[in-house]
């Protein structure tokens, strides 16, 4: 039902544009393969395009990942919804909001009511397994034309994209239950007093918590820094005519089919557009193919680039200037912002209330909260770009491996200080009484 419900939508929408459309290229066979591309497209399968002026195939691996969001979240609902029972089944005097075996509060809210965690993955896996049976059949019906997948490279992502969002899926239906500590044992116990202070572990279970929440927001708010950042640009270049966002009217004549399919393309990689100007802003920057590099410091061996409403956002080719710098600035002090906010309150979770976690405890906290919004920021990177031909066109967007270590450097750095200052600060008010 997942599968049918994105194929089926997109098919939709693409043979709309294509009844609409005045001098179609192609009959409705060619339009719905466009839609099994599109599909496949969306859970990261690579396409190869043949029709080129080498005559050499083309890769295009650039994925709209907005359209990744839809199948995404078709399959974790899915899998979410598969592994609720009604309350009414639920064994009774069972811990509410939780299943035998998980901490209260965290348990399986909706989950087995028996408890047989093993049956669920199971039928996890045959909800993967029917998920992929259904895309085997559109790679096979997808492998001609001028546009065609990559039956290799669909085989070695689909299956992961599908497994990690079923996955996720499950865990969430399950009430996203985390592992129990095990008991403490009474001479442990007494080991623990004799130990001194400066030896205790500083990693604790709510130190944890706190850096997995300070690396989501991080990378949350970076990309949100990205996505202001390029839009800031886009209407400025616009407003200003430095850029055109669409080809000129002798140049192009558009029509309504036309116009709606660039938007919707626009659309699509919105995202991606938002995490390009988050590299951008960490200084990394990323590039438009053929050697080009788009960064704060400086815009160097730009290419000719068409009239695309997100690419009137890149900047003019020259060396950057102080509103650029201070406007780039804005997003890793945004992201080392965020990640301090939520460490320390989870330091001191009452203003003026007692210290749940000591100095070393949130310096270390955020240092967990870097490494995971640097991996973060590192695997959006690799799936915002990707190649969309050979020589100049074999690579775009942002370096994973510099935007990642950025993310990470720029989170640590800034959110370290911020963090133990915002600690002290809400510690204050009991310091004062």
């Amino acid at each position: 039902m997942a599968a049918g419900l994105g194929l089926g939508g997109i098919a939709v929408l693409v043979m709309l544009l294509w009844i609409t459309s005045p001098h179609p290229d192609d009959g409705p066979g060619g339009a719905l393969r466009v839609a099994a591309d599109l599909w496949l497209v969306a859970h990261g399968a690579p396409l190869v395009r043949t029709e080129t002026l080498s005559g050499s195939p083309a890769p295009v691996g650039l994925v709209p990942l907005m359209l990744c969001a839809v199948p995404v979240w078709l399959l974790h609902r899915t899998a979410r919804g598969a592994v609720r029972v009604p309350a009414s089944a639920r064994v009774p005097g069972a811990v509410p909001g939780g299943v035998p075996g998980c901490a209260p509060g965290r348990g399986a809210g909706a989950g087995s009511g028996a408890g047989d965690t093993g049956a669920t993955w199971r039928a996890t896996c045959w909800i993967v397994t029917g998920y992929l049976l259904v895309a085997a059949a559109v790679t096979v019906y997808a492998a001609s034309g001028p546009i065609r997948v990559d039956p290799l490279g669909a085989a070695l992502r689909l299956p992961a994209v599908v497994a990690a969002a079923a996955a996720a899926g499950t865990w969430t239906g399950l009430g996203r239950p985390l592992p129990e500590a095990p008991p403490r044992l009474p001479h442990r116990m007494r080991c623990m007093r004799r130990m001194r202070r400066t030896e205790r572990p500083v990693l604790t279970r709510a130190a944890a918590s706190a850096a997995l929440r300070g690396a989501a927001a991080s990378a949350a708010a970076l990309c949100a820094g990205g996505a202001l950042l390029a839009a800031g640009a886009l209407l400025w270049h616009v407003a200003t005519d430095r850029r055109a966002a669409f080809p000129a009217p002798e140049q192009w004549a558009p029509t309504w089919p036309g116009l709606v399919a660039v938007l919707l393309l626009a659309l699509a990689l919105t995202p991606n557009a938002a995490v390009w100007g988050a590299a951008y802003g960490l200084g990394p920057g990323f590039t438009l193919g053929g050697g080009s590099a788009v960064r704060p410091a400086a815009v160097t061996g730009l290419p000719p680039l068409p009239d695309f409403p997100l690419l009137a956002a890149v900047p003019a080719e020259g060396p950057g200037a102080p509103v650029t710098w201070a406007a780039a600035l804005v997003v890793p002090l945004a992201g080392g912002g965020f990640a301090a906010w939520c460490v320390a309150r989870a330091a001191v979770p009452a203003a003026g209330g007692p210290a749940a976690l000591d100095g070393r405890a949130t310096a270390c906290a955020v240092a967990l909260a870097a490494c995971g919004c640097g991996a973060a920021m590192a695997v959006l990177a690799a799936c915002a770009g990707g190649p969309l031909g050979t020589g100049a066109l074999a690579r775009l967007g942002p370096d994973w491996r510099l935007t990642g270590a950025a993310a990470l450097g720029w989170t640590a750095g800034l959110g370290t200080p911020a963090a133990l200052a915002i600690r002290a600060w809400r510690l204050r008010p009991a310091r004062g009484r």
